[in-house]
């Protein structure tokens, strides 16, 4: 389900104007996370730590409203639910677009998730299903680099306002410690440094535990 923003009687009504015109409207950050404690929890759940951190991820993309902002035409529609679409790498080192519907309850998540990446696994093909709707995060894992930046590919002639989130390769200090790299780039006709601040925070505060959803 999704609802119409009243752009009109919004406080960003300039600011989406603005943007939305850029031939690039995304911004970007690179944050470290601190995942010591989410990794000794994936693992005491015998869980797949790729599919814990991305369940976290999905929980602070639907609990900061903007992040559930998309652009339709000249329109701002808020979306009740937003889903992941992540990379799926396979044994010949191709990789497929997956569809991770989002559920609070991660034992259902996972669940769901891990039969998706089976699937995406065993069928050849970038898009091996289709995306009837545009309430997704783009997700991927780049567990071979330590980045301290990143780009995405775009075509500019493709309208798109999906946020795009992706990880890097786990750093383990000498005292345990263990770290990843996160990128977001988000449209900024939709939301500015805040938003991504307070996703960053719950986030973080997700992976360390504090929030934690079952």
């Amino acid at each position: 389900m999704k609802t119409l923003l009243d752009i009109d009687n919004w406080s960003r009504k300039e600011h989406f104007h603005f943007f939305r015109k850029f031939e690039e409207p995304f911004f970007g950050a690179i944050i470290e996370i601190d995942c010591t404690k989410a990794y000794e929890t994936a693992k005491a759940l015998d869980s797949s730590f790729f599919v814990y951190y991305l369940h976290k991820t999905l929980v602070a993309v639907n609990s900061i409203e903007p992040f559930r902002y998309r652009i339709s035409e000249d329109n701002i529609f808020v979306y009740d639910q937003i889903n992941g679409s992540a990379t799926i790498s396979r044994a010949d080192n191709s990789f497929g677009f997956s569809l991770m519907e989002y559920d609070a309850d991660f034992q259902v998540f996972s669940k769901n998730a891990l039969m998706e990446i089976e699937r995406i696994q065993k069928t050849p093909g970038l898009f091996t299903r289709s995306f009837e709707e545009d309430n997704l995060i783009h997700f991927s894992a780049v567990p071979w680099l330590n980045f301290t930046s990143l780009s995405h590919a775009r075509s500019f002639s493709f309208a798109d306002s999906c946020p795009k989130i992706s990880f890097g390769k786990m750093m383990i200090a000498e005292n345990g410690k263990r770290t990843m790299s996160m990128s977001i780039h988000v449209h900024h006709g939709l939301m500015d440094g805040f938003h991504v601040g307070q996703f960053v925070d719950c986030f973080q505060e997700l992976m360390n535990g504090r929030f934690l959803l079952k």
